[in-house]
């Protein structure tokens, strides 16, 4: 797996941000049997920078915690099997499945950490491990997909060994 990190603004998250980032990828990739090795982006910034994607990307003039852009649509959640058929989601030098891009908000992981009582840990991994079901085709705006992803965000928090 490939992780393009790349972090900005003058706040620092207090843990091994980029391994610990690793670790939660690689384990949410098997926990949805993503067949292939895999690369993505990972942006850690600042409030002002992720309201300016969010009010750029999603007409939402506020900052959020973390913003998703899948590179794939998938027909169903975590499956794969129709990429076999396609050469435009890999990279070509590489060979790995290209999967997108995750920003997450400093700010946003230490206050929300605060808010619900648990670990920065627990908070960055989470949002991670959010990120990385969008990234496989997981949604949450329909009931029934909510709780199909909530489900496998627990599970993958649980394997992390991540809780609250």
């Amino acid at each position: 797996m490939t992780l393009y990190f790349e972090e900005e603004g003058d706040l620092s998250l207090p843990l091994k941000c980029r391994e610990i980032a690793k670790k939660v990828i690689e384990s949410a990739l098997d926990a949805v049997g993503c067949p292939y090795d895999a690369q993505l982006s990972l942006l850690l910034t600042m409030n002002t920078q992720i309201q300016e994607m969010n009010a750029r990307f999603r007409d939402i003039e506020k900052p959020t915690d973390v913003l998703s852009f899948p590179m794939i649509e998938y027909p169903a959640s975590g499956e794969f099997d129709f990429l076999e058929e396609r050469d435009d989601c890999f990279d070509p030098e590489t060979g790995e499945l290209s999967l997108g891009d995750i920003v997450i908000s400093k700010e946003k992981v230490i206050a929300q950490a605060k808010e619900y009582g648990h670990s920065i840990l627990r908070e960055y991994a989470f949002l991670i491990v959010h990120s990385i079901l969008h990234l496989t085709g997981y949604d949450h705006i329909e009931e029934d997909e909510r709780r199909i992803m909530e489900a496998k965000q627990d599970e993958i928090m649980e394997v992390l060994n991540i809780i609250r």
